[in-house]
Parts: C-alpha cells; structure tokens; sequence
C-alpha cells in the first residue's frame, strides 16, 4: 500500500461512522483479493474500495447542496431516492478532497451501486465487493454469489443484479432504472457467448 492510500484512507476513517468504516475496509480488502484473481492492480482496486463509499454519511440537505456547488447532475428517482446520491457525489469528492484523477476509480465509485453497461475489470470488482464483503450478511444467495466472483465476474454481477430487482420490488422501493438497463445489459452479453 502506498503512502498516498494510506494517507486517503485516514481522511476517509475520519469522515465516516465505525460501521461504515468497517464496511468501507471490507469492501477495500475484498476488492484487493479479486483484483488478485483478475490480474489488475491491487493498489488501485483497494483504493477504489476505500473511497466507494465516501459520501455515503453526509446529511441528505449537504449533500443536495455539494451537488449543487460541483454541478453534479441529478436524475429524478436520485431527487427522490437521496441515498442513491452518494455513488456521483463519492466520486466528485474522490476528485475534489481526495485528489483522485484516475478515471477507472473515479468511474467504479460512480457506478459501485448500480453499475453500468459496459463495466471495466474495476468497476465490476467494486459493485461486487460492495455485495459481498465479509461484513454483508443478509443478502440472498450471498454465499453462492461469494464463490461466483472469483469464477466469473459477469455472472456475479448478473446475480447481484437480479437479487436487488427482486428486493427492491418486495419492498416496493424505488428502482433507479440504470439497475435494470445494467441487468439487461449483462444477460444479453452471456446469451451471445
């Protein structure tokens, strides 16, 4: 670990809460791991797992307002589903407060909570890691999707993807249509392998 991520990762201790913190540390490790597995840069996966979340305890009204000064747009279901902010407003702050420029990092924070079409390595490391750090356990299929990571990543992401569709729908929760569109995405690359 450099010691510009250890420097990154004291900032970011500091301006989360303990669990939070430890989350953030789960992710980081199981994000190295992976980035093992896959053959990508360590130091880069784990700093993309410290900064993933950094947003992630600012107040909703702060938050609102650190977009508004970074110009960060927001969509309609974000207006309506704050929490789903954090992920564009980690990597603005990422940028801004942690001096982050490497755009693949930058671009996993962004897309750690509901991915995107087209995922880089590290993107789909980060949404992984996020699902299944040792801390997570009430997730559904968690273990199975545990081992399919260090399978194939596509297929985890498909998992991930599908298990929160169907919980955001029991719960009548608000589906940021990017979930959906990444879903769609992702099936439709295994069914033309």
């Amino acid at each position: 670990m450099t010691e510009e991520i250890k420097a990154i990762k004291k900032k970011v201790k500091k301006v989360l809460d303990k669990d939070r913190y430890q989350h953030t540390l789960g992710v980081a490790y199981t994000a190295a791991s992976l980035a093992m597995r896959y053959g990508i840069d360590i130091d880069r996966a784990f700093l993309a797992g410290i900064l993933h979340d950094c947003a992630k305890n600012i107040a909703n009204d702060e938050k609102f307002t650190l977009c508004k000064k970074y110009k960060i747009k927001l969509s309609d279901v974000e207006k309506q589903a704050p929490y789903l902010i954090h992920s564009k407003l980690g990597a603005c702050l990422a940028r801004e407060i942690y001096k982050v420029e490497d755009k693949e990092i930058l671009d996993a924070v962004r897309n750690h909570t509901t991915g995107r079409p087209g995922m880089t390595v590290l993107e789909k490391i980060i949404f992984i890691a996020d699902y299944i750090e040792p801390g997570r356990t009430t997730a559904p299929n968690l273990s199975k999707i545990r081992q399919m990571s260090f399978v194939d990543l596509d297929k985890a992401v498909i998992e991930i993807l599908k298990d929160t569709l169907e919980y955001l729908n029991t719960k009548d929760q608000i589906i940021d249509p990017m979930t959906q569109k990444t879903y769609d995405y992702y099936v439709a690359c295994t069914k033309q392998v």
